[in-house]
């Protein structure tokens, strides 16, 4: 049997939805875990918000509550399910979230793992990021959870401390799963505590996609490799000046932009144990939204009205820059294919650093794993899953189909096998990526756990919306962000 779901709408139900979450905490999912009668807490997420996983329940306590918090394992079991017999038909579940083109592809993917390997069946689920984990929160209370599913790293060490992953190490030590070529720097973000639970699906980093021709039609040159947020502005100015449409798109107040902000003053949004913020001046993130602010009121970008009504729950294959109506867009670069084919072959895009301030000590981008795929410490047949997991990150013949969509492949036999078959999105993000290297900054440490709670309930309603709607000074607004975020982040 397969289990499919479908991708989230785009208009009004998952508006509405966004609006419903935007006062709570995951509401559909904490409601879940209260009537469990479990603690809830929030992992941190990237690039939208999610709800905490629940921790897990052994498979002959499906149907009862959950331990508490303070009795969640932090670890999941190490010893491995028996091995199906020859002959024996295998069944696996595995769950994503993402695009579209993310869809297609993968479920060409899995047809050939079952073509490839006689008796093993894969039922796949998969929707929008948000719908995504409400859904694995659900399973996971319930004992249900599949045996594979998609990870961010932004919450990896909650669904690891709350006992819902599975180790791989001795299924990589056993050559099960085959690491034995892929740079360790590639894998290692996916090790809790020296062990590891997640596998890089795919490295990618942030970036401003730049129109081409929207540059050329506009006769404004591409910008210098380390532009300042100075130049950002100038530019994004002259191409609504010159061409009568957006300079830039949406998403300029998401979360992440006021994380790598202070990446470029050696800065991270929190602290290393994520009990404060990771900054002590303010004023980069004051003078960020008086930019964003003089943009709106020329015209340069869309009115926040328009980013809530039409942009912050929408794909990237709805961006503005794809239908030409903006120049420029911020998104991660494995998101480029996704948002090239939907604008068409036609057109030339182009990945850019984020822009730095002009007073800060180094760039704001750094490599990231995309996504990463885990084993779930619910899954009856581990030893299977882990073969599947072999197939998706090392088969070049799999790789063909998913041409890098995620990321670019951490097995260096299949990146240099899609190269030749890469369209000039993947090409791109392959180039981009070797482009930030010599510039790209460590990666920060996993966010917090409060982190979703601080962007639902604190960031976005109570500073990026009354500072973006006048209705409060970007100081103010700023400084009571500090406090709240404070109080949230000491009593997490």
């Amino acid at each position: 049997m397969r289990y499919m779901a479908g991708v989230s709408d785009r208009g009004g139900r998952r508006l509405s939805r966004r609006s419903l979450l935007r006062g709570t905490v995951g509401v559909s999912a904490l409601a879940i875990l209260s009537a469990c009668g479990q603690q809830a807490s929030q992992p941190a997420t990237s690039p939208t918000q999610a709800p905490a996983p629940a921790a897990a329940a052994k498979p002959t306590e499906a149907a009862k509550p959950a331990a508490p918090a303070a009795a969640q394992p932090t670890a999941a079991p190490a010893a491995a399910a028996p091995a199906s017999k020859p002959g024996q038909n295998v069944e696996l579940r595995f769950a994503w979230w993402g695009s579209q083109d993310r869809h297609d592809r993968t479920i060409k993917a899995i047809q050939l793992f079952e073509q490839k390997n006689p008796g093993f069946k894969v039922g796949y689920e998969f929707a929008g990021f948000q719908d995504h984990l409400t859904k694995m929160t659900t399973q996971a209370t319930g004992g249900n959870l599949p045996d594979l599913m998609q990870q961010d790293y932004a919450w990896i060490s909650q669904w690891v401390g709350n006992g819902l992953l599975r180790a791989m190490d001795d299924y990589v030590s056993s050559n099960v799963i085959n690491l034995s070529t892929a740079p360790k720097n590639t894998v290692d973000g996916g090790r809790i505590g020296g062990k590891l639970y997640a596998l890089n699906l795919g490295s990618n980093s942030q970036t401003m996609v730049l129109d081409v021709q929207a540059f050329e039609k506009a006769g404004i040159p591409l910008p210098d490799m380390k532009w300042t947020w100075d130049d950002f502005e100038k530019t994004t100015m002259d191409l609504h000046q010159k061409l009568g449409t957006w300079g830039a798109g949406a998403t300029l107040t998401d979360q992440q932009m006021w994380k790598s902000l202070y990446l470029g003053y050696g800065k991270w949004g929190f602290s290393q144990d994520g009990k404060a913020l990771g900054y002590d001046d303010d004023k980069p993130l004051v003078e960020y939204f008086k930019m964003l602010l003089r943009l709106q009121e020329a015209q340069a970008i869309p009115s926040i009205q328009d980013d809530i009504t039409q942009w912050r729950t929408a794909s990237v294959e709805a961006r503005p820059i794809v239908s030409g109506k903006a120049a420029i867009e911020s998104v991660w670069s494995n998101q480029i294919v996704a948002m090239w084919t939907a604008a068409g072959a036609d057109r030339k895009l182009r990945l850019h650093p984020l822009p730095r301030p002009k007073d800060g000590t180094q760039g704001e981008n750094y490599y990231k794993p995309s996504q990463f795929i885990s084993i779930t410490s619910q899954s009856k047949q581990p030893d299977q899953a882990a073969k599947f997991v072999d197939f998706i990150t090392n088969d070049i013949d799999a790789n063909k189909i998913l041409l890098g969509e995620r990321g670019v492949p951490i097995a260096p036999a299949v990146l240099e096998a899609i190269k030749p078959l890469s369209t000039p999105a993947q090409v791109e993000v392959i180039d981009y990526m070797t482009r930030i290297e010599k510039d790209a900054v460590p990666l920060p440490p996993p966010d917090p756990a409060a982190q979703s709670k601080l962007v639902d309930n604190i960031y976005m309603p109570q500073l990026v919306d009354p500072v973006m709607l006048a209705k409060a000074k970007p100081e103010d607004a700023v400084a009571q962000f500090r406090k709240d975020a404070t109080a949230l982040l000491q009593s997490s």
